[in-house]
């Protein structure tokens, strides 16, 4: 690297001699996450048991002892706090009481069994109370959520083509892996062994952009629009004002229906994006957070949707619908669903949770300023990310060219040497229930020391 290139606003010299401190100490630091990498090695593809665990910015594998609240312990007796949260999926709190009361007690009861259990009436009621629709089915993971509805959503309307905002994350949904290049859709390059043409019937453009939604709407032939109501895997892009309400318009106005994934947006309030701001959407998806941790998913139907949808099952020939798993609703997920909509998903818990993200935002914005840099911070309720530009992307293509790897790992790996843990994809913050205001001050306090190292002449 050349001693006077820079990026975003820091010499790349000073860059390249911060990673070399911070992989060095982290080794130094880490020996039985180390010897347990190298020991789990010959067994799992790429040394883990999910190859997304060699996506954090660590020279090997972290190891975890055990998590509770917002803490994280590794196998060398380090104790973190942790934003990250299982990117969403812990969004309350590792192990929150009622939870795991609620699965023990199930756990001597059974665990799946291909019926419905009293939880699941208790279940189906708040979920209808909490997020408006009156017609809910469950699934495993939101990626299967996202594509079971993408099947009923087609089946009812008879329609077979998907949009979907650029730069999208929807799980595993192959559908929704298509970008525009170019201006022209065209099939990510990374997503593997898939034979098929997605182009054929995915249409993609770009967020916050009324006139290309609606010419891509004008066709008469898009099924559904699947988006996050703020975009959060490209890096957080938020919608302009006015945006929703105007593209629900447009979405009613040429047939279509609308399905929002608020797999992360939930974390705008107890009743996510759509109840907090007022959307009407016609079907929605909750993941990785609605069981407290425990695998599960909902989604939720409008009463069109669910009787145009019931209708089209009753007509189609006996079988496989291609919807459903076996493990689908069993009874530890239920019981885990009822605890955390009960008892920790609390209106209570959402304002602590607000309340911390808010002061968690502007402190980063405040380390930021002293340090001169180029950065903004976003928020969607308690969520938060920083992010490498000095306004906030407004579509997909903005948000990926402020994306610097190389940073962001460094970054990362350099909180956590100094006891924090972020989200390893770009810079996304998430506060729980259980995290404290001393735990934002600890955050704080080391990303302006990071900030310091990385300004440093």
């Amino acid at each position: 690297m050349s001693h006077t290139a820079t990026r975003n606003g820091l010499s790349d010299a000073n860059l390249q001699r911060m990673a070399e401190r911070e992989r060095a100490h982290f080794v130094a630091n880490n020996p039985r996450s180390q010897a347990l990498a190298a020991q789990a090695a010959p067994h799992w593809l790429f040394g883990v048991p999910l190859h997304w665990m060699n996506d954090w910015s660590t020279p090997f594998a972290l190891h975890v002892a055990h998590a509770h609240g917002a803490l994280v312990t590794d196998v060398d007796g380090h104790t973190r706090v942790d934003f990250c949260l299982g990117d969403t999926g812990a969004m309350f709190g590792h192990a929150p009481a009622p939870v795991v009361h609620a699965v023990q007690t199930q756990m001597a009861k059974g665990c799946t069994t291909m019926l419905a259990t009293a939880d699941a009436a208790w279940v189906g009621a708040e979920l209808a109370r909490r997020f408006g629709l009156p017609m809910w089915q469950s699934a495993m993971t939101a990626s299967d959520a996202n594509r079971f509805l993408l099947r009923w959503v087609r089946a009812a309307t008879g329609r077979k083509k998907l949009l979907v905002f650029n730069g999208c994350y929807h799980g595993t949904v192959d559908d929704v892996f298509v970008d525009l290049v170019g201006g022209k859709p065209q099939q990510r390059d990374s997503l593997l062994g898939q034979v098929q043409d997605l182009t054929q019937y995915t249409v993609v453009v770009e967020f916050n952009d009324l006139a290309a939604l609606e010419a891509a709407l004008a066709a008469g032939d898009i099924a559904c629009v699947l988006a996050e109501p703020v975009m959060t895997n490209i890096g957080m892009v938020l919608p302009e004002p006015g945006y929703w309400e105007a593209a629900q318009a447009l979405i009613r106005q040429h047939g279509a229906m609308l399905i929002l994934d608020e797999t992360h947006t939930l974390s705008s309030g107890p009743g996510g994006y759509a109840a907090t701001h007022g959307l009407k959407p016609d079907a929605l998806v909750f993941g990785k957070p609605i069981g407290g941790g425990v695998p599960c998913a909902v989604y939720g139907f409008s009463a069109e949707l669910a009787q145009r949808a019931m209708q089209a099952k009753r007509d189609a020939p006996p079988g496989h619908s291609g919807i459903g798993t076996t493990l689908t609703a069993n009874m530890l997920a239920m019981a885990a669903m009822r605890a955390t909509l009960g008892e920790v998903a609390t209106d209570t818990a959402f304002a602590h949770m607000l309340q911390l993200a808010g002061a968690m935002a502007e402190g980063l914005r405040a380390s930021i300023a002293r340090h001169s840099l180029p950065w903004c911070v976003t928020q969607v309720g308690a969520r938060c990310e920083f992010q490498f530009a000095a306004q906030p992307p407004r579509n997909g293509t903005q948000a990926e060219h402020m994306l610097d790897s190389e940073l962001e790992q460094l970054i990362h790996l350099a909180l956590l040497n100094r006891g924090v843990m972020i989200t390893p994809f770009h810079n996304m913050l998430l506060a729980s229930p259980a995290t404290t205001m001393a735990d934002v001050h600890s955050l704080l306090s080391a990303f302006n020391d990071v900030l310091a190292k990385l300004t440093a002449p």
